[in-house]
C-alpha cells in the first residue's frame, strides 16, 4: 500500500494555544513511517510546517504521490498532544485542499483520542485513531479485510459511527532509532525552550520515555501517552548520535516527565550536546542535578503548580516536599543549569501576596516563575471529568468557553491576544 503521512502547515491566529509556534520534528509520523516501511509499504512523509509548504501545495504533492491512505495530524508533534490547539481548523483546511485525492483519510491526534465522533464529523475523514497512533496506523495499512477487527479507531458504519475500543497505548520501548532527511535537520534551527543562548546549530526533538507515573488533575493524558514506559537506551543513543552526525547541537526531550535516569545522563556526558527537559523538581536529589548539569542540560521546565500543600494535594500532585523545599531545590538546580522555570497554576488557596513574594525570591536566584494562570480543562484531563463528566461531542466547545470565561480584561502573561470562540475558529469544520 502507498501511505502518505502529513503534518499540515500550522497557524495559530485567534487560538488559545500557548505552546511553541515553531516547527518541531513530527516524531509520531516518523515512528509510523518506520513501522509502515518495515511492513513493506511505500511511504511519503511530508512535514509542511517544517518545510514551509502552503496547504494547497502540500496537498498537491500528496495527490501526486497517489496514496491509498493519507494520515493527517491534529496537533503539531507529539510534544504538544497535552496542550494542542483545541480547534481543528488547520487539519480541515489541509483536507479540503487535498479534496479526496489522498485515498482513505485518517486523523491522528489528541482530539480524536478523546472525542472520536466529533472529530470524524468535523474533519469528514474516513477513520479516526484513538490514542498513540504509530502501531494503529501500521495495522490500518495491513487491514485488507475491512475495519471491523481493528481496535482503537472510529469510522462510519451505515448511518452511524462505530468506535472500536481504545485508546491505544503502544509498546514504545522497541521503536527503532528515527532518521530524518538532512534538509529537515538543516531547517530545524529552533532550540525548543532554550533561553541562555542563541541557536547557532540545528536543534531536534527526541523521546527517552513516554507517559507519566503521576496523575495530576490538570494533565491531559487520560486518553494517550499515559502509562510510563522507558525507551531502550542503546536505541535512543543511536538516534541521538545520528542527529549529532547531521550537525545537531541541542536536543529537547519531549517526555511528559523526564525522570532522573543515571545511565542516560552518564551516556550524555562528553557527547558535546546541550538539551532541555520538563520534569518535577521534587524528584531530583542534588547529586542527580549535578549530573544533569554535567550531561549538558541547559533548560528545566519544572511543574510546581501551587504554593500550598493543600493546593498541591487538590491537584493530585502527590508532592512530598514543602514549598520552602521546592524553592531550595529550584535554586540549587539553577546553580547547575542556566535556565530553570517553575510553572504555577492559579488555585483558590494561593494568596496573591505570598505568590508574589515567592516569585521574587526565586527570581533573585535566577529562577523564572510565571504569574499563576488558570489552565484549559482539556477533555483528556481529570479536571475536565470533575467539572463536566466524561467528554461528549461538545467537550472541546465546553472546555473552550469555560477557559475563556475565567479572564476579565487581562489575559495571562503567556498569551498575547484574546482567543476567538471555538465555533468561529472551526467555521470550516461546521459547513
Amino acid at each position: 500500500m502507498k501511505v502518505a503521512l502529513a503534518n499540515p502547515p500550522w497557524s495559530f491566529e485567534g487560538s488559545i494555544y500557548f505552546g511553541c509556534h515553531e516547527p518541531h520534528l513530527p516524531l509520531e509520523l516518523g515512528y509510523s513511517r518506520d513501522l509502515l516501511m518495515a511492513a513493506g509499504h511505500e511511504v511519503l512523509l511530508l512535514d509542511a510546517h517544517l518545510c514551509a509548504i502552503p496547504a494547497q501545495q502540500a496537498a498537491d504533492i500528496i495527490a501526486g504521490f497517489a496514496p491509498d491512505m493519507t494520515v493527517v495530524t491534529t496537533a503539531p508533534s507529539y510534544l504538544f498532544w497535552r496542550c494542542a490547539p483545541p480547534e481543528l481548523r488547520v487539519a480541515r483546511e489541509f483536507l479540503d485542499a487535498l479534496a479526496g485525492r489522498g485515498g482513505r483519510s485518517v486523523a491522528v491526534g489528541p482530539h480524536g483520542s478523546a472525542t472520536p465522533r466529533a472529530v470524524l464529523r468535523k474533519l469528514d475523514v474516513d477513520i479516526v485513531v484513538r490514542g498513540e497512533c504509530e502501531e494503529v496506523v501500521a495495522r490500518l495499512a495491513d487491514a485488507d479485510d475491512g475495519l471491523a477487527g481493528l481496535h482503537a479507531i472510529a469510522y462510519r458504519s451505515g448511518e452511524g459511527i462505530h468506535v472500536t475500543g481504545g485508546p491505544h497505548a503502544g509498546r514504545f520501548t522497541d521503536l527503532a532509532a528515527l532518521r530524518w532527511p538532512d534538509e529537515w535537520v538543516a531547517r530545524h534551527r529552533h532550540h525548543h525552550h532554550r533561553f541562555e543562548a542563541q541557536p547557532d546549530v540545528p536543534g531536534a526533538e527526541v523521546e527517552a520515555s513516554r507517559g507519566c507515573p503521576y496523575h495530576c488533575s490538570f494533565c491531559a493524558k487520560l486518553d494517550f501517552r499515559d502509562s510510563y514506559r522507558r525507551r531502550n537506551l542503546d536505541t535512543l543513543l543511536d538516534e541521538i548520535d545520528g542527529l549529532r552526525t547531521q550537525g545537531v547541537g541541542y536536543l529537547y526531550f519531549i517526555d511528559e516527565i523526564f525522570l532522573p535516569q543515571r545511565a542516560l545522563l552518564q551516556a550524555l556526558v562528553g557527547r558535546g550536546l546541550s538539551f532541555g527537559i520538563q520534569t518535577r523538581i521534587d524528584l531530583w536529589k542534588p547529586e542527580m542535578l549535578d549530573l544533569l548539569g554535567e550531561a549538558g542540560c541547559v533548560s528545566i521546565e519544572a511543574g510546581v503548580e501551587s504554593l500550598t500543600e493543600a493546593g498541591r494535594a487538590a491537584l493530585d500532585k502527590d508532592c512530598r516536599m514543602s514549598t520552602d523545599g521546592l524553592a531550595e531545590r529550584l535554586l540549587y538546580a539553577r546553580r547547575r543549569v542556566p535556565f530553570v522555570q517553575a510553572n504555577l497554576i492559579r488555585t483558590d488557596g494561593d494568596d496573591a501576596t505570598m505568590v508574589a513574594a515567592w516569585r521574587e525570591q526565586l527570581q533573585r536566584g535566577g529562577v523564572w516563575a510565571n504569574d499563576p494562570v488558570p489552565l484549559y480543562p482539556y477533555p483528556s484531563s481529570p479536571d475536565y471529568h470533575r467539572l463536566f463528566g466524561p467528554p461528549d461531542d461538545a467537550a472541546w466547545e465546553r472546555a473552550h468557553a469555560h477557559y475563556a470565561g475565567q479572564f476579565g480584561a487581562a489575559l495571562s502573561d503567556i498569551q498575547d491576544s484574546r482567543p476567538l470562540p471555538l465555533e468561529a475558529l472551526e467555521a470550516a469544520c461546521r459547513a
